[in-house]
């Protein structure tokens, strides 16, 4: 299964207490579909305080998360 086929999760953050509840939900809904097939790890994007992306990456070993912040 590439990751490719699987669509990304886009978190917003409109109450910033939420902001690690609202990660933490995304990464599971990605681990579910990661681990049948243990095929990659995840990638969380901070386009911004408020906006996060969440997508399975085959750069990323299983079973790890890696954050990557953009400008």
């Amino acid at each position: 299964m590439p990751s490719q086929t699987i669509k990304p999760v886009e978190v917003l953050v409109s109450e910033p207490g939420r902001l690690h509840e609202l990660l933490d939900h995304a990464e599971a809904e990605l681990r579910q579909i990661a681990l049948p097939h243990k095929c990659a790890g995840i990638l969380v994007t901070r386009h911004d305080p408020h906006r996060y992306t969440l997508t399975l990456s085959d750069t990323i070993p299983f079973g790890e998360t890696r954050e990557q912040i953009l400008s």
